[in-house]
């Protein structure tokens, strides 16, 4: 049964970048336990991120965070990855929830609640900016690990986003199986790389 008062956060990390996944959770505070300090996670330095991410996990009635690879990105575009995840994530919440309140301006189909999309909302509203922190450092962690088998693309500093560094690498090794082939620049070091 869903409890009227369990309203949903949704953020995502990792659209934008050439390489890693695409990270997105759904987040249901609860009013009871409240964490200090939550909001947009980029505005947010890395130490505080990581010290918030456990109380998160620890104090939220429920949270859900789905991880979307990079295969699944190439083969349905990330806008339809970034839609699916919001609505994987909201569905593998523990508690069902009675709104979802979702980062951006665009509401995924079939979702299993009732939603709105709020633009920044991950400055506006406590369970969006949850949800932002606990998907950035996972994907954060991500590519960390993703640097020690990959250590020639820079990942742990760059996070996989189309830096100078990174598209040098990319233009001296050609993508690795982490990179997003569907995305303009790692296409281009691909076809150099095959008919180059």
């Amino acid at each position: 049964m869903t409890d009227r008062g369990a309203i949903a956060g949704v953020d995502e990390a990792g659209r934008g970048p050439l390489a890693g996944p695409l990270v997105v959770a759904a987040v249901i505070l609860d009013p009871a336990r409240p964490i200090e300090g939550l909001g947009d996670s980029k505005a947010l330095g890395e130490r505080r991120r990581e010290a918030l991410f456990p109380q998160i996990l620890e104090r939220a009635r429920g949270y859900c965070i789905r991880i979307i690879e990079v295969e699944r990105i190439d083969a349905i575009n990330i806008f339809q990855a970034t839609m699916a995840g919001m609505r994987e994530s909201l569905c593998g919440l523990p508690v069902p929830a009675a709104l979802a309140r979702i980062d951006g301006n665009r509401l995924p189909p079939d979702l299993p609640c009732p939603a709105e999309a709020w633009v920044k909302g991950d400055a506006r509203d406590a369970a969006i900016g949850a949800a932002s922190i606990l998907a950035k450092v996972t994907r954060d962690r991500l590519m960390l690990e993703l640097d020690a088998h990959w250590p020639q693309y820079g990942f742990a500093r760059h996070k996989g986003y189309g830096t100078a560094e990174h598209l040098a690498a990319l233009r001296e090794h050609g993508p690795c199986p982490e990179h997003r082939r569907s995305f303009a620049p790692v296409r281009l070091c691909a076809e150099r790389d095959l008919f180059g």
